[in-house]
């Protein structure tokens, strides 16, 4: 079995020139205009004179659209793209906030305050309330710290409801959009 690298994902490989086994082609040149519909043979004549590649872009298109462009430079090009979306995106992570059944007043302002700044930075917030021995027993008081909790954050969009999971009474809350 053949593994990937996750840092390094297999490159997108172009058929290129010779290669290239349809007849007609959609041909666009360097700059973004279209040429029109040619012969494979005369979109490879029309490379040839500039001294560039003919890069087969949309396989899937009817005809298929090639470009006329130097190899090298589509690569780099198409690299950059990819770098600059890579850029736009910001990775939401979720972030943890433990509370106890009986929390002091000081440490409960505390978490809440920190569960508004994670939620405004753009992170999602997972609230855990772990109940230990006769805490069990109560339950519901422990949903209500919850709920309270949340409504101490302001504004924000319940993704999971307060419910018990094991000994854990689990939610995730996100910023309203």
């Amino acid at each position: 079995m053949r593994r990937t690298n996750k840092r390094f994902p297999p490159k997108k490989f172009y058929t290129t020139n010779h290669n290239i086994t349809a007849d007609k082609l959609r041909v666009i040149d360097a700059e973004g205009k279209q040429i029109g519909i040619l012969s494979k043979d005369e979109a490879l004549k029309k490379a040839q004179e500039q001294e560039v590649d003919l890069i087969l872009i949309a396989t899937q298109a009817v005809p298929p659209v090639a470009k006329i462009i130097d190899l090298k430079k589509f690569l780099y090009q198409e690299e950059k793209k990819q770098k600059e979306a890579k850029k736009g995106v910001k990775k939401s992570t979720t972030k943890d906030i433990k509370l106890s059944l009986f929390i002091a007043t000081a440490d409960y302002e505390r978490l809440s305050h920190k569960g508004q700044e994670f939620l405004a930075s753009g992170n999602q917030l997972r609230v855990n309330l772990t109940l230990k021995g006769r805490e069990m027993g109560k339950r519901d008081m422990g949903i209500s710290l919850v709920n309270k909790f949340i409504a101490s954050l302001g504004d924000v969009t319940v993704s999971k409801e307060p419910r018990l999971e094991g000994r854990v009474i689990r939610t995730v809350v996100s910023r309203k959009k």
